[in-house]
């Protein structure tokens, strides 16, 4: 580069820090007091500091700040709220303020227009799109109906396991279990799975949480947006055009031929009026509600069923307790979905697991829609916010004080549940934002878990011993094990 270019930039690069704290500074006077955090640094702010499992690193630095701090990634202000009260104060008392999302601009080059429900911003379309979600798509009938579907999967995946078991394999269960949330779920989605194998939906689908979980510069610092550094531009265009042209064919499928899977129910409001603002669902409506609820359901049950299973596996107190239970209510039959709610073990194991283990341990980001103060404190319009509900179930005030053991019997005469009232645990989020599959995801996980539990005894490979399972997590979109989880299965029914 011509030196004089060089330093013509690093001079612009030092305006643009000052001026973006000082107008800062210039919009908080008289306006409230500033949130306590960390000092930023000139253009990357506190980015240095998230390292590689920012959860972690936010966990360490709230214990320094307090349960709410500020912190500025590149440009962009933002609150993380790492307790109960904080988070109640965000999610209900104000939700109506912080119930909108910030623009990623990965996901605006992939859905290009399209608007569906995770992450489009407050409003009447969104509104109305989150309601016909709930009555039309999440109901508890719909969700019924398909019951038998989930049956029939879930017998041909245990028959797998069988012979595995007797061939005496290791088997990789995160895949397995990927593999067997991907037909569950597309069977529910699309209607069927072989059909649009020549789009491997779900490669596509991993693609692009890969680059949502991946760290933009440009979205926290703008004028970077038109260098691409990174190169993602190009791979979220290729992305967008593969999966725009899956979903045409997928829709065309479905008018052609009525289903009664998701894509058809919601074919059957196609261009119909939502709402007095006009908004209607139109075909780019269909396409970005059903990549988000594709995204939605594959990474997350896996990556729960595998967090359990490696606490079980490390636990086997725990293991005997549940493979008890689970022999004194089933017996020696299958586990069907109406025995669920008998099975008091399972879903303290359940929320156990989700406690240490939250899928989205930063939830999805929201983002305030007007100043505001809250305890004194201001914060701007377009702060974003980051609630740390993997540091929420790590809280001692709350947990006491073996917040890091396994232990669901935390939960015997607890009233602490998961259904985004109580803040102590909200894996799903809550308020207007919480997640609208969580009860669909929470019947898939308990089933597939209670199934794995009652047929089988795990065993980590020869030459590990249980409480060596490697358990490194894996920073993205959701927050997986950073390796498979390699078992052994042993039959024993």
């Amino acid at each position: 580069m011509d030196p004089s270019v060089e330093t013509l930039l690093t001079l612009f690069v030092i305006f643009f820090s000052f001026y973006i704290l000082f107008y800062i500074s210039k919009q908080a006077k008289g306006k409230g007091k500033a949130l306590p955090g960390p000092r930023p640094l000139p253009i990357i702010g506190n980015l240095h500091m998230l390292g590689v499992l920012p959860h972690r690193s936010l966990y360490h630095l709230a214990k320094k700040h307090g349960p709410i701090m500020s912190i500025r990634l590149g440009s962009v202000p933002t609150v993380v709220v790492s307790s109960p009260p904080v988070a109640e104060m965000f999610l209900k008392t104000h939700d109506v303020v912080f119930a909108s999302r910030p623009k990623v601009q990965v996901l605006q080059s992939i859905y290009n227009g399209k608007k569906g429900i995770a992450f489009t911003e407050h409003g009447p379309y969104w509104r109305s799109v989150r309601k016909f979600c709930n009555q039309q798509l999440f109901n508890a009938s719909k969700i019924e109906s398909f019951a038998p579907s989930r049956k029939e999967v879930l017998a041909q995946f245990i028959e797998s396991l069988k012979e595995a078991a007797v061939a005496k394999q290791v088997v990789n269960i995160s895949k397995k279990v990927g593999d067997l949330n991907e037909k569950m779920n597309l069977k529910m989605i699309l209607g069927s799975v072989k059909k649009y194998e020549e789009f491997n939906l779900k490669e596509l689908i991993e693609e692009l949480t890969n680059l949502a979980g991946a760290f933009n510069l440009a979205d926290f610092v703008p004028f970077l947006g038109a260098f691409d550094l990174q190169g993602l531009k190009a791979r979220t265009r290729t992305l967008g055009e593969k999966l725009d042209k899956a979903l045409e064919t997928i829709i065309n499928d479905h008018k052609q031929q009525k289903q009664d899977d998701f894509v058809g129910t919601m074919l059957t409001e196609l261009n119909k009026q939502m709402n007095p603002d006009g908004d209607i669902i139109d075909q780019n409506s269909i396409k970005a509600i059903t990549i988000d609820m594709i995204v939605g359901s594959l990474d997350t049950s896996a990556a729960t069923l595998e967090w359990a299973l490696s606490e079980l596996i490390r636990h086997p107190r725990v293991m005997l307790k549940f493979q008890q239970e689970l022999e004194s209510v089933i017996g020696k039959r299958m586990v069907e979905e109406n025995d669920l709610p008998k099975l008091e073990y399972l879903d303290m194991v359940v929320r156990e697991t989700l406690r240490l283990h939250p899928v989205a341990p930063l939830l999805v980001p929201r983002e305030s829609m007007e100043d505001i103060v809250i305890d004194g404190c201001y914060i701007p319009k377009k702060s974003r916010v980051l609630v740390n509900v993997w540091a929420i179930g790590r809280d001692p005030n709350v947990w006491s004080n073996n917040v890091e053991e396994f232990f669901p019997e935390r939960f015997i005469n607890s009233n602490i549940e998961l259904h985004g009232h109580d803040f102590e645990l909200i894996p799903f989020g809550s308020g207007r934002r919480v997640c609208p599959g969580k009860k669909l995801g929470l019947i898939t996980v308990k089933l597939i878990l209670a199934q794995l539990v009652h047929c089988f005894d795990w065993e980590p490979p020869s030459g590990i011993s249980p409480n060596e399972l490697d358990m490194i997590e894996n920073f993205g979109s959701s927050l997986p094990r950073k390796t498979n989880l390699c078992v052994k299965p042993i039959y024993r029914m």
